[in-house]
């Protein structure tokens, strides 16, 4: 994919067209158009996870509260040729992704709907919403909507990368839920798109990104919903407890002990050394786990324990914990086949090489590392093909673990220093992966990324296997043929 500075470039050059755009959307008359100067301008930009996000600087923040408005708003920017984003929660870190400096902000805020149809099991959600306002209009209906693990998070994004949740070792990837998509195409059209009137278009929406246009709302299977047990569990870490839970880590994916629980283990080091430890969000859908379901952890012998039984909503609000504002934040991600048992250094070589990148960088101001490890089970794979299926089509065939690195620091001064750090982690996971499957220690299989935690010069689509390059291709130019979203806006390009 570009590198996406190119964006700022050209945005300095269309700044006088952009500034058309804005008053030709204020025209409408409906739609409210904020400038630098306004208050709503302001808050609008502080809602983004990564503060380089922020200062990024639209013309103007558009905010339709209808399809229909949203489709007056892309017929105009189309016509006027300029740079662009569309915004959701804001929590991808990667500058232009949801933000722009110098063209339009479309905002999704204000199409925040979530319509639960009990009857037919089904919630309409707006792209405006963050999975915390899914979890509070669900709230004692005895119904749940697949999404994210952090109520913080922006429902638009999470779902069109393909989406983790704690529900997804039940009911796969979050995309393999979304029963249909009201989507308005780059020539500001507006289509419903489903498996059955759009197979190909909806596949390639499951995974795809931003590349096809603009979703106005997602029409997403509900499941039943009681009360839930989670928490997380705190542990320090010493290489003591560093080889207890990577052991646990590896036995949990292989052994799922029940396709109800869930976990997110993450390891993390300020650069000053106070904070060394391990925090894991730890999930079980049902009011109690049965005995030893995470004995492996605890035998860790965590410091601090929050797992209780609680509401769905209570607990994705409260791991909002994990969401720190003020900082520049950067992210990648790798995939790897899970070791045997007999294989456990493995795992401890990806975390030294971890920690010798984050000791990299450690002197870095306000930096803060992490390492996520997060279960693919082959049973996840296997639900995600019996719901449709999704453009990173994992095989059955192995356990993998999703790595997740993110590197955060006060300033943007570093970040050159830091992006550098961050190529140096994921591209050693990789070697490393890659070592280890030519030497016949991890299996060879199909390994795509994680687009919801992908640095934004990591090769997403190339990772994909050929037959579904070439069909988000193919379907890109149906939709697309202008290349309207290919080059005026960011994020993973096809």
């Amino acid at each position: 994919m570009k590198h996406l500075s190119a964006f700022s470039l050209l945005a300095l050059a269309l700044r006088s067209v952009s500034a058309g755009t804005c008053d030709s959307v204020r025209a409408l008359g409906d739609v409210e158009v904020s400038r630098r100067a306004s208050l709503t301008y302001f808050k609008e930009q502080q809602e983004y996870w990564s503060t380089s996000s922020g200062d990024l600087k639209p013309s103007c923040i558009l905010f339709p509260e209808s399809t229909q408005e949203l489709a007056d708003i892309v017929a105009i920017i189309r016509d006027n040729n300029e740079t662009f984003a569309v915004k959701s929660g804001g929590h991808s870190p990667n500058d232009h992704f949801a933000s722009v400096d110098g063209g339009p902000l479309i905002s999704t805020a204000r199409l925040n709907q979530v319509t639960l149809n009990a009857a037919e099991g089904k919630v309409r959600v707006g792209p405006g919403n963050r999975w915390e306002n899914v979890a509070d209009a669900l709230d004692g209906t005895g119904w749940n909507a697949v999404g994210g693990r952090i109520g913080n998070v922006g429902v638009g994004g999470l779902l069109l990368g393909g989406g983790l949740s704690f529900l997804s070792t039940q009911r796969g990837w979050a995309a393999n839920s979304v029963l249909e998509y009201e989507l308005v195409l780059p020539n500001a059209t507006v289509v419903n798109v489903t498996q059955s009137n759009y197979p190909d278009l909806f596949l390639a929406l499951r995974g795809g990104g931003n590349n096809f246009g603009v979703v106005a709302s997602f029409l997403l299977q509900a499941y039943p919903q009681g009360e839930i047990w989670g928490g997380s569990m705190f542990f320090p870490s010493t290489p003591k407890t560093d080889t207890v839970i990577l052991n646990a880590i590896r036995d949990f994916t292989e052994h799922y002990p029940d396709e109800k629980a869930a976990i997110i283990p993450t390891a993390i080091l300020t650069g000053a050394g106070l904070v060394n430890m391990w925090t894991i969000f730890m999930f079980y859908n049902g009011p109690e786990p049965p005995a030893g379901t995470f004995a492996n952890f605890t035998a860790a012998k965590p410091f601090l324990n929050t797992c209780k039984t609680r509401s769905f909503r209570d607990f994705v609000r409260a791991n909002n914990y994990g969401v720190i504002t003020g900082s520049v934040y950067h992210i990648g991600t790798e995939t790897m086949p899970l070791p045997s048992a007999a294989n456990i250094d493995v795992l401890e070589d990806i975390h030294e090489h971890w920690r010798n990148v984050r000791n990299s960088v450690k002197l870095v101001p306000g930096m803060t590392s992490n390492i996520g490890y997060q279960p693919l089970p082959k049973g996840m794979a296997r639900i995600a093909k019996q719901r449709g299926g999704d453009l990173l089509d994992m095989s059955d065939d192995v356990d993998r673990i999703v790595l997740q690195i993110t590197l955060s620091h006060l300033s943007s001064i570093n970040t050159p220093q830091i992006e550098a750090a961050m190529r140096t982690a994921y591209t050693g996971f990789k070697d490393r992966v890659d070592n280890y499957t030519a030497e016949g220690v991890l299996p060879e299989t199909h390994l795509p990324l994680f687009m919801n935690d992908a640095f934004y010069d990591q090769d997403y689509f190339g990772r994909l296997r050929p037959e579904h390059q070439q069909l988000v291709a193919r379907v890109q130019q149906e939709v697309d043929p202008d290349g309207m979203f290919r080059d005026r806006t960011g994020g993973f390009k096809i």
